[in-house]
């Protein structure tokens, strides 16, 4: 007897991700779940040049900012809180010095046009669609960076202006990489800090304006970590205490289905390697002169080099 549902899954048939892919992650928090993952393993691996980005406003904003080389001075930055911000940038670039965040967002753009330009898989996950707009400058921001609220405008994008959002993101994409693949998600975080209908009803504008666009022909995917999480993890088990947040065990599982779908089995193989090899460097020996964890630090160096021999884009 199944007390729980499945969602059906299936090997992706071209282009899979291996050691040899380039990978680019832009988006919502679980874009960074993800990250660590695939960081863990040895891909590849950028993600969030500007840190979180919740709202396809946002990505698209720094996308057209990063191809056109866009170069941030003092004009796009302020000060609040002892700290100087940008609008266009999540709080973790946020700096005391103005030159400190100027030289960062500047560093971060020069990043993000490079692997965008040589990316063979973007990974975009969408968090959120309440935007929220500078009354001064009449522009949507990326992060708030607890600025009084009485300064903004809170409004939730259309699914038609979301489908034109990520239309424009997937052009910008293909007008400097027509080869790239680039894969949808929508956080499974829930946003309720708007409210628990507000929160579905951003969601379903979300997955509304993806399947808009969504065309396989085109390397133009979705992978469904929100449904993963709503229908089959439907547990509070499975959240972080705040009740908000998946937990590992959720992480895990979901890593493991987006594994089976996008992770080619040779490089699956290749994944165990390195998992032994960082299991193997984590270790903390009781005794780290002995000759014993000697000899397993040298066929620890000994498995790293067989490894990166037949994976040379493999750095520990």
């Amino acid at each position: 007897m199944e007390f729980r549902t499945q969602i059906p899954f299936q090997p992706q048939q071209h282009n899979q991700i291996d050691y040899n892919s380039k990978l680019l992650l832009l988006g919502s928090c679980f874009v960074e779940n993800i990250g660590n993952k695939l960081s863990y393993f040895k891909f590849s691996t950028t993600r969030n040049p500007f840190g979180i980005l919740f709202q396809p406003k946002a990505i698209e904003n720094l996308l057209l900012n990063a191809i056109n080389e866009k170069v941030f001075t003092e004009k796009d930055l302020f000060f609040h809180n002892e700290q100087w911000h940008c609008f266009e940038a999540h709080s973790k670039l946020s700096n005391a010095s103005k030159e400190v965040l100027l030289n960062n967002l500047n560093d971060a753009i020069k990043l993000a046009n490079q692997q965008i330009s040589k990316s063979t898989h973007l990974i975009i996950t969408l968090g959120t669609a309440w935007v929220y707009r500078h009354i001064e400058t009449d522009t949507f921001v990326a992060n708030c960076h607890k600025v009084p609220q009485k300064k903004f405008l809170k409004e939730l994008l259309s699914v038609d202006a979301i489908t034109e959002t990520i239309a424009s993101i997937l052009a910008l994409i293909k007008n400097v990489n027509k080869k790239a693949l680039v894969i949808f998600t929508i956080s499974p975080v829930r946003h309720l800090k708007d409210g628990f209908i507000e929160n579905q009803q951003s969601k379903a504008h979300l997955i509304s304006a993806i399947h808009e666009v969504i065309d396989s022909r085109k390397q133009i995917h979705y992978f469904p970590a929100y449904e993963i999480m709503m229908d089959e993890l439907r547990n509070y088990r499975f959240y972080n205490e705040d009740m908000l947040h998946p937990n590992q065990t959720a992480i895990n599982y979901i890593w493991e289905k987006f594994t089976e779908v996008w992770i080619s089995e040779d490089t699956q193989k290749a994944m165990l390697e390195v998992e032994n090899i960082q299991k193997g460097l984590a270790h903390k020996p009781f005794h780290p002169d002995s000759k014993q964890h000697q000899k397993f630090l040298k066929n620890i160096t000994l498995k790293k080099s067989e490894l990166q021999k037949k994976y040379p884009t493999i750095i520990f």
